[in-house]
């Protein structure tokens, strides 16, 4: 591939496009969605992508001018003095074991270009006032890209990212270099990255959205890593006979499965089978129930608050969700009120976990407190144990209808939520991965407790009573 470069001479990088990627690296829209299949040369593209912006003044001014043809040279001057060019993968230790060696590899063939150990990023040669970068993120940090003015972004493995690190974080630090973005990854279930790309095949003028499984890769390229895939996909259908891998992971990872289980997800098959059934749709607030709230409270960390109506026949609806992070009980209480104002809502019960009853050394009052003084009187969810709560959802979700559009992030949650996995030993561990999907699971796990409780001092009040029964028989 070749570079036109900010140096005098021309660059020569080692780098043959696949033939997906020749239509991505021809465009010069803003927005870009593709879904591959595993070993499509996503990653390896996306970094040519933006070291050719970096290195190549004329070619961004020509991204600008296709984009804003009134662009005089005056204006696009300062716009070209700065530029950054990110690359965020779901971790930071992910983007360095995955994409680091690719971003050296490449930059090694232009002139004067500085790598950066510890902070995965790579300054290319400019003149001096100016900057040219290409910089690696984890998408568990995104504070360390609030207020950077971005020229180009690319979010890989997206539908693993946190639902909001685009739209509350990322989209803004786009806007003064009117920057693209490629949202990127293998499929997992109907996730962002699904909605996304299905979103922009709708808007094909403002777009570049591509779906690709491997059998357009085996039919169309010929490249030495292509060949392998062949006896890669042939080892893989072995496994599959020795009940080593399943043939949802095989269909997932190959020929984009939006239907199989994600491995190591608490409530996969739950969730599966809720699309299955479907009580993944459209589901109507009724005015004649109580609007009930089931909340993870975070202080620096995120605040989750499920929204849900429960029916005498045991069905629980959820029909709205809310998260936000860095905010107070009073800016909680003004969002139930303005969704209850907005969408007719009357509030039954609020339910929080039992640190709610926790003193603030500033204050001396609890939260339970406070949030009884803004007019929000939780109840205290029963403390019964982690792996008693996750089984306390099991339970719950076959019984579960969810509104798709305003539980969307609450319902990928769900899918993503998932064991931790321990490199060394190979195996899952019996505690959640704490990310982005945890709080809004763990709100869940609140509702499907104080539904299952109830039940439980049933059982146990039932038990007692035979117990005392067969203690007067014996007696007698």
């Amino acid at each position: 591939m070749e570079g036109l470069t900010a140096a005098p001479r021309r660059i020569v990088i080692d780098y043959k496009p696949r033939r997906w990627a020749r239509p991505f690296h021809a465009s010069y829209l803003r927005w870009y969605a593709l879904i591959l299949h595993r070993r499509a040369g996503k990653t390896t593209a996306i970094i040519n992508h933006h070291q050719r912006a970096a290195t190549s003044d004329a070619w961004e001014t020509r991204r600008l001018r296709a984009l804003k043809p009134e662009l005089t040279d005056a204006q696009i001057a300062p716009l070209l003095r700065y530029r950054l060019y990110a690359h965020i993968l779901p971790t930071y230790r992910q983007a360095k074991l995955t994409a680091w060696e690719i971003a050296k590899y490449y930059a090694s063939f232009v002139p004067g270009a500085v790598p950066n150990e510890s902070e995965l990023r790579i300054d290319y040669p400019c003149r001096r006032g100016h900057v040219r970068r290409l910089q690696l993120f984890g998408a568990d940090n995104p504070d360390a890209l609030r207020g950077a003015a971005l020229s180009g972004l690319s979010l890989d493995e997206y539908g693993q990212h946190p639902p909001n690190i685009f739209g509350e974080v990322l989209s803004k630090a786009l806007a003064d270099h009117l920057g693209y973005a490629v949202f990127a990854g293998t499929i997992k279930g109907k996730n962002q990255l699904y909605r996304t790309w299905d979103a922009g095949r709708a808007d094909q003028g403002t777009w570049f959205a591509l779906w690709q499984d491997v059998s357009e890769s085996l039919a169309t390229e010929d490249d030495a890593a292509t060949v392998m895939l062949q006896q890669a996909m042939q080892d893989d259908r072995a496994l599959i006979a020795k009940g080593l891998m399943t043939q949802e992971e095989y269909d997932q990872e190959w020929f984009l499965s939006t239907t199989a289980a994600i491995k190591g997800a608490y409530y996969a098959r739950a969730m599966v089978m809720a699309r299955k059934d479907g009580r993944v749709a459209r589901v109507p607030f009724d005015p004649a129930l109580p609007v009930d709230t089931d909340w993870d409270l975070g202080m620096d960390d995120t605040t989750a608050i499920v929204f849900s109506q429960s029916l005498r026949s045991r069905e629980v609806r959820l029909i709205d969700y809310y998260a936000n992070s860095g905010e107070g009980l009073e800016f909680y209480a003004r969002i139930l009120k303005e969704k209850g104002q907005e969408r007719g809502y009357v509030y039954g019960q609020h339910w929080a976990p039992h640190d709610i009853e926790v003193r603030e050394l500033g204050t001396g009052k609890t939260r339970k407190a406070v949030a009884k003084s803004l007019g929000i009187d939780f109840q205290v969810t029963p403390n019964i144990g982690l792996a008693d709560g996750i089984d306390a959802v099991r339970l719950l979700l076959p019984r579960v209808w969810m509104d798709e559009e305003r539980c969307g992030p609450l319902i990928e949650a769900l899918t993503h939520y998932r064991k931790t996995w321990n490199e060394r030993l190979q195996e899952f561990t019996a505690t959640p991965w704490h990310d982005w999907a945890s709080h809004p699971a763990d709100a869940v796990r609140g509702l499907a407790v104080r539904h299952r409780v109830p039940e439980l001092e049933k059982t146990r009040a039932r038990a007692d009573r035979q117990q005392v029964g067969g203690n007067q028989a014996w007696m007698a």
